[in-house]
């Protein structure tokens, strides 16, 4: 095992973030004295970086090389002829990019939330960003940039069912936020970013670096991601608005064509270190996020083919359970369903395999007798079946990404 080299002894990638004092007065009176006598603060601006370049050694770049090769094949060989695979993929980043923020539900809720049954506040949230997430990919995809509607988009997508943060929702911040510290101003806070009246400029600079072509892939998703951090441009969300991003370069660059890998499994594995390395990043370093932003891709990558692999016995041992299934029946199009839709209500099933809902009632009867689904819910409007196979895949899925994650990080330590 390597000691970690100490940042003083390392080159900068550039120049790292300037303390900037800025006169401060509490809009409302609210907390300790200090808080209210409070008069200044120090803001820290990131660099512009529209044209920066960013050096990086020759491990790096083999590395790199790797994972992308890895991603690759992930998508040729299971994004074509598994589509399900994808929504499974999704929902597991969306859920692992959650879990970063201390957002957590169970399956069954999360489930209950994307379909609109009752669930918590946090099962909502999850739901919501991973809708938002998909529209940011889908809007990079298509269009082939990055652009900031989109991103306002999502934000509006993720805060929309929010009792506190509708009306906030896809709009830049107007006022000074920080993290850490104090509830009522920024005293003590470990970060805090550029003023508001900067943010659009800031925004414009970090979007022209998003759309460049002669960046090194993984490069230019970990600095946007990481400058959108410091950027902070939004009151709440940022955290998992700037992760989808990752994922929009990727597929604006064509690294991804199908498929969206949990990479942030692999951010969770090691939250503080991942919080380091973005600390790291407002220093002049961003190296150490692009090694962690390639080792979470290259695992996240080798896991979900086995993911894809598991799915395809998941399916013959369901229909071995179900005593033999034929094609075009309604049987046959909810095991498809199931595949990339693991939590259903009556009402989902058969407006996507058709039939009425009591046809569709039998067929589900038939699939719990079978042990494919489990129903809870205890009122028929609450109901919802899981395919509990497939749910403890994507869980088996994000644990094997974090163990593995944990592994290489050890092994660089």
């Amino acid at each position: 095992m390597t000691t970690r080299q100490p940042r003083a002894e390392l080159p900068r990638d550039w120049p790292p973030h300037v303390a900037e004092a800025r006169p401060w007065r509490q809009t409302v009176s609210r907390g300790p004295k200090a808080d209210r006598e409070l008069r200044e603060i120090v803001v820290q601006r990131p660099p512009f970086i529209a044209d920066a370049r960013l050096p990086h050694d020759r491990s790096l770049q083999i590395t790199m090389g790797s994972a992308l090769s890895g991603l690759a094949q992930l998508d040729q060989t299971h994004g074509r002829k598994l589509g399900a695979l994808d929504q499974l993929l999704l929902r597991t980043e969306s859920v692992s990019s959650s879990k970063i923020e201390n957002i957590e539900a169970g399956f069954d809720d999360y489930g209950r939330a994307l379909h609109g049954v009752r669930a918590n506040a946090s099962a909502v949230s999850m739901a919501s960003a991973t809708r938002a997430l998909a529209e940011v990919i889908a809007d990079a995809g298509t269009t082939g940039s990055l652009r900031q509607e989109a991103m306002l988009s999502a934000h509006r997508e993720l805060f929309r069912l929010h009792p506190d943060m509708r009306e906030k929702s896809g709009f830049t911040r107007t006022v000074q936020n920080w993290i850490g510290g104090s509830d009522y101003s920024p005293r003590g806070a470990l970060f805090v970013p550029p003023p508001p009246d900067t943010v659009t400029g800031y925004l414009d600079d970090l979007f022209a670096f998003a759309n460049r072509d002669d960046v090194p892939i993984l490069v230019q998703a970990a600095v946007v991601h990481a400058q959108f951090e410091s950027i902070h441009p939004f009151i709440d969300g940022n955290g998992r608005i700037g992760r989808t991003l990752i994922h929009a370069v990727l597929r604006r660059r064509r690294a991804t064509r199908h498929l969206t890998v949990p990479i942030a499994s692999g951010l969770v594995a090691h939250r503080d270190r991942y919080f380091d390395a973005l600390g790291d990043y407002r220093q002049g370093y961003a190296r150490p996020l692009v090694g962690m932003l390639t080792n979470a891709t290259l695992v996240a990558s080798h896991e979900s083919r086995r993911t894809a692999t598991n799915l395809h016995e998941i399916g013959r041992d369901w229909e071995e359970a179900l005593g033999g299934v034929r094609n075009g029946s309604a049987e046959k199009r909810l095991l498809r369903l199931l595949v990339a839709e693991p939590l259903v209500t009556t009402a989902m099933v058969a407006e996507r395999i058709g039939g009425s809902e009591a046809d569709v009632a039998r067929v589900i009867e038939r699939f719990e007798e079978a042990g494919v689904l489990t129903r809870s819910g205890r009122r028929q409007r609450d109901r919802i079946w899981s395919a509990t196979a497939i749910l403890d895949e994507l869980q088996d899925l994000t644990v094997r990404i974090e163990s593995v994650t944990r592994g290489y990080d050890a092994d660089r330590d």
